[in-house]
């Protein structure tokens, strides 16, 4: 519900501030007072182009501010603040501001915080819904009627939409295992042919560096052959370095005990020995590591250079080549096997398709039979608003399969026929200005649909009646901001009188300078402006005595 509304330098607006309240508010005011510029204002805050037209002369920048009571806005404003991630604390007010400036640029904020224009659009019709001489939205919009129709039905969409959703799940399913046995069995024989070379190959994970280090090694050895035959030289045969220290080690021991020095020096000479004993032992070792072996190099040499050929013909790397091999094998079996899992999808989508054309047309039933009662609920109203001779036709037509959708298989619009033998046409194409004004109002007393938007605006839908029609609107007006809000702009003292809220708006001069401004009316101040619709420029006791007879009436 719309609380508030904050006007800056807007055409003749200077500085404005409104409030609103829930029910019927009605707005008057001589013609060319400045009420479109109300509707222009808030149009520009819930985010219309910016028209650099709409600032005001001598002025750098234009602000508009709307005020919405958050907990009473409908559900979708949640969801759509929730995916914008602007969530706002139940009790907070839903604060809209649009800046724009004399050069056309323009900024948009909710809740201080910025945000793009077309978030402000998306909202739109879910805040204010507005129905004037050239509306173009809310119910002549056929976008929205399936919805209002299935609304005013009662049925489940929910469930449709779960059915459609499983079936267009099932038929993508099917469609991928298709494509994929397809293609499988395009490439079955170069499968089979590259299997066969993989498997021969037999590559295993880490058999690369596992050679690669054996062949870096034996290249060492190679390298390293004659240092070694000549250290292993050294310490081989009777003659060799470690023999002798042996020898010394034997000859000493025997006269150790003849003094201290000798059995230290025995101490030294038989640890180096062990030393001795085992580098000869790391030398026998490191030979048998760096052996070098020409035919096992060539083999080695070889197996990396097919792992590696391999690899590259597959894209891939030598570790990678299992899996390959893997996948090749799950390729071929779905070829193998792919006619009995095509079969199971198969028998699985036709029942998801079952399942949702039986709640497809099962809503569709309920539509139709809903249609007859709006056509009679609306066809009831329109004679109270002089449109007796008019018709109301709610189409529901049958859409193409490749149309249907998660909303079901009809195609909804509300058609209508203004005079006796005329065709039906979509509403917007046939009514005038007022005719569909009063269209549209007779539309909503039908459907007192809930759910729609919050705050519902009627520009001027009284125009070119009177008497008993505009009581008749008056009376439905009221109606219809019972449990909600409804701001209408009027010319007609009836609808006038029956508002729970009265502002007046009026445009003063002060020398060169004109300014439009809008001010809540008590009761006395009712009484007059009424009066003033009823009798004209000058107001006369009888326009006063029939003004209080309007205001006593409701």
């Amino acid at each position: 519900m719309l609380t508030g509304l904050s006007i800056r330098n807007v055409v003749l607006i200077d500085a404005l501030d409104l409030a609103f309240a829930g029910g019927l508010g009605v707005l008057t005011g001589e013609t060319g007072a400045g009420k479109s510029i109300l509707l222009d204002a808030l149009g520009l805050v819930l985010g219309d182009r910016a028209d650099s037209g709409l600032v005001r002369a001598g002025t750098d920048q234009a602000s508009v501010t709307a005020t919405f009571e958050f907990d009473a806005l409908p559900p979708p404003i949640r969801t759509i603040l929730h995916e914008a991630e602007l969530d706002v604390e139940p009790g907070e007010a839903l604060i809209v501001k649009r800046r724009l400036r004399a050069d056309g640029g323009s900024k948009a904020f909710l809740n201080d915080q910025p945000v793009g224009v077309a978030l402000l659009r998306e909202m739109a019709r879910h805040l204010v819904e507005l129905h004037g001489q050239h509306d173009d939205r809310g119910l002549v919009n056929p976008r929205g009627h399936r919805t209002l129709l299935d609304r005013y039905a009662g049925v489940d969409r929910a469930g449709l939409a779960a059915a459609w959703e499983r079936r267009r799940t099932t038929e993508i399913a099917l469609a991928e295992a298709r494509a994929a046995v397809q293609t499988a069995a395009a490439e079955q024989d170069l499968l089979l042919a590259f299997l066969a070379e993989l498997t021969a190959l037999a590559p295993q994970h880490g058999e690369e560096l596992e050679l690669a280090d054996a062949r870096a090694a034996m290249q060492k050895g190679e390298r390293l052959s004659g240092d070694l035959a000549q250290l292993q030289h050294l310490w081989a045969g009777s003659d060799s370095a470690l023999a002798s220290l042996r020898s010394a080690a034997r000859r000493l021991d025997r006269i150790a005990t003849e003094h201290p020095l000798l059995a230290e020096a025995l101490g030294s000479l038989d640890r180096a020995v062990i030393e001795a004993g085992e580098a000869e032992d790391k030398l026998a070792r490191a030979a048998d590591a760096l052996n070098h072996d020409p035919q096992e190099l060539d083999r080695i040499e070889t197996r990396l250079f097919e792992l590696r050929a391999a690899a590259r013909k597959h894209s891939c790397t030598v570790d990678d080549l299992p899996h390959r091999m893997h996948t090749m094998r799950e390729q071929l079996d779905a070829i193998e096997h792919g006619e009995a899992h095509l079969g199971a999808l198969e028998a699985e989508a036709k029942i998801a398709a079952a399942a949702y054309r039986e709640k497809a047309e099962a809503l569709s039933t309920a539509r139709t039979e809903a249609a007859q009662r709006l056509d009679a609920a609306v066809a009831g109203e329109l004679a109270p608003l002089k449109l007796d001779a008019a018709r109301f036709r709610t189409s529901v037509t049958p859409l193409a399969e490749d149309r249907w959708g998660p909303e079901g298989i009809d195609a909804v619009e509300f058609l209508i026929a203004t005079n006796p033998g005329a065709d039906f046409a979509p509403l917007n194409k046939i009514a005038s200005g007022g005719e569909l004004s009063r269209f549209i109002l007779a539309l909503k007393v039908a459907l007192a649909e809930q759910g729609g938007a919050a705050t519902v605006i009627f520009d001027e839908i009284d125009r070119g009646v009177g008497g008993a029609v505009a009581s008749a609107i008056g009376e439905r007006l009221a109606r219809l901001a019972a449990d909600g809000q409804l701001l209408a702009v009027t010319h007609s003292p009836q609808v006038a009188a029956r508002g729970d809220l009265h502002y007046l708006i009026a445009k003063s001069s002060e020398d060169t300078v004109t300014r439009t401004g809008v001010v809540r009316l008590d009761d006395a101040g009712r009484r007059q402006e009424i009066a003033r619709m009823l009798s004209g420029a000058e107001v006369t006791p009888e326009a006063c005595a029939q003004a209080d007879r309007l205001l006593e009436r409701v």
